[in-house]
């Protein structure tokens, strides 16, 4: 029985975003320990706010200050924090309809066990001793004695410095285990071989393998072994350069159809200007040394390859 393969995986995607007149005025507000909502025609106060009616779509731009204090409407306790959320000790994620508004804010709270919350609790806000004008210039909610009021102001939305654009950062953590056909293409790979896996049905090979036709549904387990060489049957020229991947911009990625394949996979092209590389071009691996795949793919030199060779493959 072949060892079970297992890796560590990180999907990370930092998105970066501007902000309207009415986002902006709430983030900046948050900086400045100020909490603003929006009022919809029929007089509601939204927090968060947002730009737009979600009933009527009418465009909203009437910003109204509202307490740091409100009533936890429902939670759900988080025994296990994980890295990056608002707390390093259990607490639990509540909706807080600040006093003043007409919608909850989703956020946490700090609180000793699952047994000192409750729905209808009183909470307040504890600020962020340093704030740049984001949603964790709220640091929690901890509970408040005092009682609720339903007061709120208008407000200018106007503030030094706004705030004009966010960065959110989104990122899965997970450890990734690959099946029977995958674990086969893997350890093909590090030999520096790429097999894939012929539908008993359509006959067609598919790289990478993942068990089964995704035409026929069936099963599939007979081994082909494909390429090293293939063809580039459409591509990309990027010119942003991705956090944490050292190659320079710009670099060309393509699908490519390894001969002997009828599946195109993913891969960078070198060896040539990025303006040179086009549809049919002939090109093969180039393994680094102790690499477990392909670096890259470079020309071969061949003829490109008609484009009836390859047209069902786009």
């Amino acid at each position: 029985m072949p060892d079970v393969l297992s890796a560590p995986l990180v999907v990370e995607f930092p998105f970066t975003r501007s902000l309207g007149p009415v986002q902006s005025a709430f983030l900046t507000g948050l900086r400045e320990r100020t909490v603003l909502g929006v009022r919809t025609g029929d007089g509601k106060v939204l927090v968060p706010p947002v730009e737009y009616d979600p009933v009527t779509a009418e465009e909203l731009c009437e910003l109204t200050e509202v307490a740091a204090t409100g009533t936890v409407t429902t939670w759900a306790w988080n025994p296990a924090p994980r890295r990056d959320q608002p707390l390093a000790t259990p607490f639990a994620w509540v909706l807080v309809k600040l006093d003043g508004a007409d919608t909850a804010l989703l956020h946490v709270l700090d609180a000793p066990g699952p047994e000192a919350v409750h729905t209808g609790m009183r909470v307040r806000i504890r600020w962020a001793p340093q704030r740049t004008g984001a949603i964790t210039d709220i640091a929690c909610f901890e509970p408040y004695e005092g009682e609720a009021t339903a007061e709120s102001t208008p407000h200018s939305g106007e503030f030094a410095d706004p705030v004009t654009g966010i960065v959110t950062p989104a990122r899965l953590d997970y450890t990734y285990t690959p099946g029977r056909a995958q674990s086969a293409y893997l350890n093909a790979l590090s030999e520096q071989r790429t097999v894939g896996e012929r539908c008993p049905s359509c006959r067609k090979v598919y790289v990478p393998p993942r068990g089964a036709c995704p035409t026929c549904g069936v099963a599939t387990a007979e081994q082909v072994e494909v390429g090293p060489r293939g063809t580039v049957t459409t591509y990309c020229i990027v010119n942003i350069k991705a956090k944490n991947l050292d190659i320079e911009v710009p670099y060309v990625y393509a699908h490519i159809a390894l001969d002997g394949a009828d599946l195109a996979l993913h891969g960078r092209i070198g060896g040539i200007p990025c303006d040179q590389v086009r549809m049919g071009l002939r090109v093969e691996p180039v393994w680094t040394e102790g690499g477990r795949h392909p670096d890259h793919y470079r020309p071969t030199g061949e003829p490109d390859a008609d484009y009836d060779a390859y047209k069902e493959l786009l």
